[in-house]
């Protein structure tokens, strides 16, 4: 079981800094997930996560045919800021169903759907590339799909999303580990039947019963394993749910605001998620780490905090269990 990261972090604006200034500010908080004891952190995806993909599919430029992207023009450029960077590493790609409803809602173009997962494939095809030429060991690729089982706007069958999702995922075929990203666990027994994803993510911090709905047998018979989600990240409700129990307003109280949460989600909370884990799915949790990205955190030194306590979490966890 190895400790990793969903991608996004708080950070300043970005718009105005040139390639080196972004790529610098990468690589800084690339280093502070490192130091936090994340095992396997995601390049930080501070760009949009689905214009990042979506505009270069979109242009003339950089296109086939219709969102069918060139190899050449498949680039994530945070990579650039990764160079010897002295850690296994997780990159993550926007998911072709995520894609597609952002372009073209519940529309049922089968034909585009396909090359947008042949263009996923071909980002990340690239980047594993890209990766060998700057001593970039990638260990993890993962493709986000945060709608799937919750988008009523996906109406493709399920034979079509499988397929959408082996063509995004093919490339990786015994080279790396696929995770796929959900936010809803309805859809992942089907993921496992994809035969390039052999890593389901779940988020079960903050929906614990999630891991309830997922048949172990169903994974183990595909062998998949479980990435499970160990801390929670939604942190509108739980601050919410803070300023009721301690009727007060804790966004008007910074300092304050950081010593709650991380006594919320402190490491015996999130050893405590991690134990219910590895109790229902024993050695088929792969991966553990907070449900989703921290870039809707108010400061970089609270989400920093959090991966912290993940850390301590499963540090305590395998001086218990060996």
């Amino acid at each position: 079981m190895r400790f990793d990261d969903i991608g996004s972090f708080p950070h300043a604006r970005i718009d105005g800094l040139g390639r080196e200034e972004y790529l610098s500010l990468v690589r800084s908080i690339m280093e502070m997930k490192i130091s936090a004891g994340v095992q396997v952190p995601t390049y930080p995806q501070l760009r949009d996560m689905i214009d990042m993909f979506m505009n270069p599919m979109r242009s003339p430029e950089t296109t086939e045919k219709p969102y069918l992207i060139r190899r050449d023009a498949a680039e994530i450029i945070e990579l650039n800021a990764l160079r010897s960077i002295g850690r296994s590493v997780r990159v993550c790609v926007t998911g072709p169903l995520e894609l597609y409803i952002s372009e073209f809602g519940s529309t049922d173009y089968a034909d585009i759907l396909l090359n947008i997962a042949e263009s996923v494939s071909r980002f990340i095809e690239r980047a594993i590339e890209k990766a060998r030429l700057l001593d970039i060991d990638v260990a993890v690729i993962s493709i986000d799909e945060p709608s799937l089982g919750i988008s009523s706007s996906i109406v493709f069958s399920e034979d079509e999303i499988i397929e959408a999702l082996e063509v995004a995922s093919r490339v990786c075929a015994g080279r790396v580990d696929v995770q796929v990203h959900l936010h809803s666990p309805v859809y992942a027994e089907l993921c496992a039947r994809v035969p390039g994803i052999n890593v389901i993510g779940v988020e079960s911090a903050s929906h614990p019963d999630y891991l309830d709905i997922i048949d172990r047998k169903v994974l183990a018979e595909n062998d998949t394993f479980i990435r499970t989600g160990i801390a929670r990240t939604d942190i509108l409700s739980m601050v919410a749910r803070l300023n009721e129990l301690l009727n007060t307003n804790l966004w008007e109280q910074p300092e304050r605001l950081e010593v709650e949460i991380l006594r919320m989600e402190s490491p015996e909370v999130i050893k405590r998620r991690l134990e219910r884990a590895v109790r229902i799915f024993g050695d088929l949790v792969r991966y553990a780490g907070p449900d989703c990205g921290l870039g809707s955190w108010p400061s970089q030194h609270l989400a920093a905090g959090l991966l912290r306590n993940c850390a301590k979490a499963i540090e305590a966890f395998r001086g218990e269990t060996g």
